[in-house]
């Protein structure tokens, strides 16, 4: 625990694009079956799963919310895991985190009780 460190956060204007990353080596080495996912948080919502990559796989979810505009990729050599965001909206300011967990993402992989790593969050502002 404690392995997933975050950045890339900051303010951007509506329609603009942003790309968080997450230091996660341990879970994208080589032949390591794990499941890295984005969650956010904004202030008196629930955390939602934002987007996930099954890191042996490669295969990556999505939640409904971020439809399309954003984008979950592994970098096996530097060992992160980024969140690329597009056309961003005033709804997907939030605290961001990273979250891991061994095994496959599956379709649970939205429920934050899989996870059993988390990073600090990161901050995202987005201004209209």
């Amino acid at each position: 625990q404690g392995r997933l460190v975050e950045s890339g956060g900051g303010s951007v204007q509506a329609g603009g694009s942003l790309t968080l990353s997450c230091t996660a080596s341990e879970y994208t080495r080589t032949n390591v079956n794990a499941c890295v996912s984005w969650f956010r948080q904004a202030p008196g919502k629930e955390r939602e799963g934002v987007a996930a990559i099954s890191t042996l796989a490669g295969t990556t979810s999505y939640g409904g919310n971020v439809g399309g505009r954003f984008t979950i990729s592994q970098d096996k050599v530097l060992g992160t895991v980024s969140l690329q965001m597009d056309s961003l909206k005033s709804d997907d300011a939030a605290k961001y985190y990273c979250a891991a967990s061994r095994g496959w993402c599956g379709q649970s992989w939205s429920a934050a009780s899989k996870y059993n790593d988390w990073g600090q969050g990161t901050q995202v502002t987005v201004s209209s």
